[in-house]
């Protein structure tokens, strides 16, 4: 199960958000899923940039799925984008469709940014 932030990540709860991300990622989280993300301010940008590197010092690889373009735009504002690896194709953390046969190609075409 991925790491999930609330629906708001603000300056309001940025403190809590951060808490809860740390404590995801000293338990073995790899990813934080955003889609349930609406509300973001410049503290999430800070947050994320936390979490990362709580997630580096424990030589986690993490990985952020379902950002919201107000958040990406953000981290594309602050210059930081690229110290945050962002998944565009999440199937990787889905489980399989019921039915799916093993081995079935996926889509094969490059991901767009």
């Amino acid at each position: 199960m991925t790491f999930q932030p609330a629906p708001s990540l603000t300056v309001d709860n940025a403190r809590g958000m951060l808490a809860d991300g740390i404590a995801a990622i000293a338990g073995g989280q790899r990813v934080i899923d955003f889609s349930g993300l609406t509300l973001v301010d410049s503290a999430a940008v800070a947050v994320l940039l936390s979490w990362q590197r709580a997630a580096r010092a424990q030589s986690i690889g993490l990985s952020f799925i379902n950002m919201p373009d107000m958040l990406q735009k953000l981290t594309e504002l602050y210059g930081v984008a690229a110290l945050l690896p962002t998944q565009h194709d999440v199937s990787s953390f889905m489980p399989p469709a019921a039915g799916a046969v093993a081995g079935a190609a996926g889509r094969s075409d490059p991901p767009h940014h």
